[in-house]
């Protein structure tokens, strides 16, 4: 008898969820069925169920409202709910769906604060249903090398990681002309952003943070910043407005097919704008970010993050006992950790430093495919009934999720009151059926 597809509906039709969609239609479509789509547009339902028959010849999937989600479950049955709306709205279908009989997976990051995450674990108790995360950055060449390499030991024992990001005036500033700009929608770039990186390191030395103090300042965009430089913008958006042709932060999402199909054309009944200024009023997430942190192994963090430099890239370099990597990536938008594709403006390396030997340098092959490979390679841990085995552990959960949540919330918390936050004091109330896994430092749910 012929084993039954599992079953999946997507709940938030932007541009994340085409991944989804295009795996489970076109690469895993002998295993999988995709059965529905919800969300609050639907001109993008629209959009989407077009591009599918055109490209698949696949017939129209069934529509949902974001007020019938429920409505779509009991309707078409799925397994599976994938969640990628907005990050403040996690939460509420990820529980949803459990207490319905879904599993779910969830774009990163799970959630956008403790009580948020409190709910999900709450809700993962009490109908023993599962919960993935996609921290496809784990899956990059890059990231699971330096895995590889501290897992066999070359290092010692990590003793102090730091970790530099930057984001250049194209990617950087798109978070501030997009729903990431109101922290409230975000968490602010230490959750949307930062969780990947807090999770890479959380994945790395296999830890958490026990204790976190962190600034933070909106330094850059928002029109406060622009006055103060002497700058003046009397537009709220850049699409259709007169004088942004010579703006260099400009977008128009006329000239691109799918912000046109997903977006421009769905402003009517999404309300959503997606090219606000980034010197227009109402920015409230902060650019400029800074952080310590102890972890529960010993190991302390010097982090921090800026979403306006001329170039994008890392710097990263984590000291053991032993020795030391140092992790570098340094390209132009669009050639993130992740996405880096072999250009020529474009140069990733792993130098392995023993503490009693020579450097060697190791160069990190650039695979095709979305983010650099690591999207495929993501994609066959999640979907496939029979995925290749991973010693790297790559395949993240709810732990994980929690993992570099909490980190970021505390990060927020110790900017908000300008205090050192210890994690347990942020979570004890709100997870009070939770405990700290002693050999891994991460959040388990008790029975």
């Amino acid at each position: 008898m012929e084993k039954a597809k599992k079953r999946y509906a997507i709940v938030g039709t932007g541009e994340r969820a085409g991944v989804f969609i295009d795996a489970i239609l076109r690469t895993y479509g002998e295993v999988a069925e995709l059965v529905a789509l919800c969300d609050i547009s639907p001109t993008r339902m629209a959009w989407y169920n077009s591009k599918i028959t055109e490209t698949t010849g696949h017939p129209p999937l069934p529509t949902f409202p974001a007020g019938e989600f429920e409505d779509m479950i009991l309707v078409s049955r799925p397994d599976v709910v994938i969640v990628t709306t907005i990050d403040s709205t996690h939460h509420h279908y990820i529980i949803r769906a459990m207490e319905m009989g879904c599993d779910v997976i969830s774009e990163k990051p799970m959630t956008t604060d403790e009580t948020r995450a409190a709910a999900i674990f709450k809700a993962i108790n009490q109908t023993g249903r599962d919960l993935q995360v996609t921290f496809n950055y784990r899956y990059s060449p890059l990231a699971s090398k330096v895995r590889e390499i501290i897992s066999e030991g070359v290092i010692g024992k990590p003793q102090h990681i730091n970790f530099s990001w930057i984001l250049d005036t194209s990617h950087g500033a798109d978070y501030f002309r997009r729903w990431h700009r109101e922290k409230d929608n975000s968490g602010g770039l230490l959750i949307h952003k930062a969780t990947h990186h807090f999770d890479l390191i959380n994945w790395w030395i296999d830890s958490t943070a026990s204790e976190v103090f962190a600034m933070g300042d909106l330094r850059f965009y928002g029109k406060a910043n622009a006055e103060a430089r002497g700058e003046s913008y009397d537009y709220e958006r850049y699409t259709g407005q007169s004088g942004t042709s010579d703006d260099p932060f400009s977008i128009d999402l006329d000239n691109h097919e799918q912000f046109k199909g997903l977006y421009r054309d769905a402003e009517s009944d999404s309300g959503y704008i997606r090219d606000k200024n980034v010197f227009s009023d109402g920015v409230t997430t902060e650019d400029t970010l800074s952080l310590t942190a102890r972890y529960r192994s010993g190991a302390l963090l010097t982090y921090s993050l800026v979403a306006y430099s001329p170039r994008e890239g890392c710097q990263i370099a984590i000291t053991g006992d032993k020795g030391r990597l140092e992790i570098g990536l340094e390209g132009r938008f669009g050639r993130t950790f992740v996405a880096c594709n072999g250009e020529a403006d474009c140069s990733t390396h792993i130098r392995v430093c023993p503490m009693f030997g020579a450097p060697v340098t190791i160069e990190i092959p650039h695979p095709t495919g979305g983010h650099g490979g690591a999207d495929p390679a993501m994609l066959e841990q999640i979907l496939s009934p029979d995925p290749t085995p991973d010693p790297l552990r790559r395949n993240a959960n709810h732990h994980d999720g929690a993992a570099s949540i909490l980190m970021g919330a505390a990060a927020n918390r110790s900017i908000e009151t300008g205090q050192l936050i210890k994690v347990d004091d942020l979570m004890q109330q709100p997870l009070s059926n939770e405990a700290v896994d002693s050999k891994t430092g991460l959040y388990r749910v008790q029975s």
